[in-house]
């Protein structure tokens, strides 16, 4: 077997173990607890609304949409995807052994596989240069989007995981209250945005972001100023994707088409 075909089946069975537990933790459920109903223990802010978790959903087609492009017979030898490596099979047995950690109570644990899930998804986004390449249509939906909403998400679920461990371990905030520590999160958050904005126009990624304020803004509408500075971030993140919409196509009407798909 090929390094390349071992690289694609690895892929493979990383997603096949990723979905299977993640059906199972919802269908058991995993120790006899629903993931949202052990997300719901936690009086924390920078949670979302319910519905904004059904962005999973897209995340799984993202799966399977890019594990299916990497085994078309001229993506074999892909240096684009050869560069990947195997982050995004590592990624799903992260994304696996956090459901675990999760549904067993080790959230401590559950922050560390985290982190380490953002940092693969981190470095996969680097490797794949993702907006930065010129790729087919083709490869921009199985690939870079796919790869900028995983991204996207875990990113604000990173940031929620550490809020609710710091809320377990009956953390102070120095005083500061929890409604203004969550503007301040927003508020790292939209710079997060800016900076994917400015260096990589990503669309994708920025809409994810207003996917989550906005689910934050309606969970804690009873939290005025909660609600309203997610409501504020959600505008700023939407504006930014306009801006890196308007910006791409007007990239695209000046140079010269050159990849087709």
């Amino acid at each position: 077997m090929s390094k390349d075909t071992l690289r694609q089946f690895a892929n493979l069975l990383s997603v096949l173990l990723a979905l299977t537990i993640n059906i199972l933790a919802s269908t058991l459920p995993l120790n006899g607890q629903d993931t949202g109903e052990i997300s719901n223990r936690f009086q924390v802010y920078f949670v979302p609304a319910g519905y904004v978790f059904s962005i999973w959903g897209l995340i799984y087609i993202g799966w399977i949409a890019f594990t299916v492009f990497q085994f078309l017979p001229s993506q074999k030898q892909s240096p684009r995807l050869r560069n990947l490596g195997y982050l995004f099979a590592l990624s799903g047995v992260a994304n696996a052994a956090w459901l675990f950690c999760w549904h067993y109570n080790q959230f401590t644990l559950s922050v560390i596989v985290m982190l380490i899930l953002l940092g693969l998804l981190i470095a996969s986004y680097l490797r794949l240069d993702v907006n930065r390449m010129p790729v087919a249509l083709s490869e921009r939906w199985c690939v870079d989007i796919p790869f900028s909403v995983y991204l996207g998400w875990i990113t604000v679920a990173t940031v929620a995981n550490i809020t609710s461990w710091l809320y377990f371990i009956n953390w102070g905030g120095f005083g500061i209250s929890p409604e203004v520590w969550t503007v301040f999160m927003l508020f790292v958050a939209s710079l997060l945005g800016l900076g994917m904005a400015l260096t990589r126009r990503d669309v994708a990624y920025l809409l994810v972001l207003v996917w989550s304020f906005i689910g934050i803004a309606v969970k804690h509408a009873a939290v005025p100023l909660v609600a309203v500075s997610a409501w504020i971030a959600a505008l700023f993140a939407l504006a930014l994707a306009i801006y890196c919409l308007f910006a791409s196509r007007q990239k695209s009407s000046k140079t010269p088409a050159t990849i087709s798909g």
